[in-house]
């Protein structure tokens, strides 16, 4: 597909500082097509937030008129901030009064987004709608594009803050879309429930990145980790980790050295982990800097807890792991066994990861399984599954 229009709402902003997918979707797409990227609004209760913690965020700089409200990425790829905050409406109690105000919100978005695509030449476009229940809600009927497309890459109503009225609309948005798309077969089969135009678009891998054939410089804060270490790369968070299985596989495998890299939340800042001399934690580190990090790990994990935001979840991840030649051991779940099981080794509980553990060990110095785990990566480019998004929308334009 070549010089179409795309606009792409998601919860995620452009600066989140982690490889997200809708952010790989958009620069892949931008190689043959114009991309708009709506950067989500900031509602009051956030910026407050964000005031209070001293946070620095781009969105509020937009909004003292310090940054400007567009920004080009590339060629073919822009960036909207908006200059003005919207209602946080999460709160309200009532599903008729949080209505009139979401779509308040939606039509102020919708108002600032006609002069960009205007400006732009975004004459017929497509409008891709990543997970943002509320915020695009009605931007279907607000901006009539060509085609819309709902994708659910996340399961994200199986948080708290989404589960009130995220549960009520999302079937509605899935429903009055003209197409689905969605991360996994199980969500898939799901969403299928309110459109059967529902097809599958999973993750993909950025093989510049994680190339298994570069050489990368390690790291000075882990140059003197002893091997073998297992690795995690991502959120260190409670809701998707089982921290409590981290604690006695660390217990019971002294002699390994496990490393997390990324971001902590509080339930991992004051876990026995922080105590163990065989546990350590990098922080959160920068994209260019994750594959330095990879390419030290011996064998990596994904220790999920399994439940109704993992159960269904792509775990970009596991993509990163094996195009990077690495062993795995992941929590054994449906998609994972249905995507990885042939490239991974999985565990349903404490004593079967520690012999898979011990398993990916072994095999962490095999060339030849190094070499079948980054050619099965190589299968799920960005490219390749960008293409699968092409040829959805190609069927659907000549309808």
């Amino acid at each position: 597909m070549h010089n179409k229009n795309f606009v792409i709402t998601s919860l995620q902003t452009w600066e989140l500082g982690i490889g997200t997918t809708i952010r790989n979707f958009s620069l892949e797409i931008s190689k043959q097509n114009k991309v708009l990227y709506i950067n989500t609004p900031l509602d009051h209760t956030s910026w407050l937030r964000n005031k209070i913690q001293g946070r620095k965020d781009r969105r509020t700089l937009v909004i003292s008129k310090k940054e400007p409200l567009l920004r080009k990425i590339n060629e073919n790829l822009w960036v909207l901030d908006f200059p003005f905050l919207i209602f946080s409406v999460n709160g309200i109690p009532f599903p008729s009064l949080f209505n009139f105000f979401n779509y308040l919100n939606n039509k102020k978005t919708a108002k600032a987004i006609r002069p960009i695509l205007e400006q732009l030449g975004f004459k017929d476009y497509f409008l891709l709608i990543d997970t943002d229940i509320y915020r695009s809600f009605y931007l279907k009927e607000l901006l009539k594009p060509s085609l819309s497309i709902y994708y659910r890459r996340d399961y994200i109503i199986g948080v708290s803050y989404w589960k009130k009225h995220g549960s009520r609309l999302e079937p509605l948005l899935a429903e009055k879309s003209d197409l689905v798309m969605a991360n996994s077969s199980l969500f898939c089969d799901e969403l299928k429930h309110y459109n059967p135009n529902t097809y599958l678009l999973e993750t993909g891998v950025n093989l510049e990145r994680y190339d298994a054939h570069k050489t990368y410089q390690v790291p000075n804060d882990v140059k003197t980790i002893s091997h073998p270490i297992i690795g995690y790369i991502g959120s260190i968070y409670a809701l998707r980790l089982d921290e409590p299985l981290l604690c006695k596989l660390a217990k019971k495998r002294p002699a390994y050295q496990f490393v997390f890299t990324g971001p902590i939340d509080e339930v991992f800042s004051n876990s026995p982990l922080q105590h163990m001399s065989n546990v350590h934690f990098t922080g959160a580190k920068t994209l260019t800097e994750l594959p330095n990090y990879l390419s030290v790990f011996d064998v990596c994990i994904n220790p999920q807890i399994v439940n109704s935001i993992t159960l269904g979840n792509y775990p970009l991840k596991i993509d990163e792991y094996l195009a990077m030649g690495k062993p795995v051991v992941a929590t054994d779940t449906p998609i994972l066994k249905e995507v990885f099981g042939e490239h991974t080794h999985l565990a349903g509980n404490e004593n079967e990861y520690l012999v898979m553990l011990d398993k990916a060990v072994q095999e962490s110095t095999d060339p030849k399984l190094k070499a079948q785990r980054v050619l099965f990566a190589q299968g799920h480019s960005w490219e390749n599954r960008t293409s699968i998004l092409y040829e959805v929308l190609k069927t659907f334009s000549t309808k």
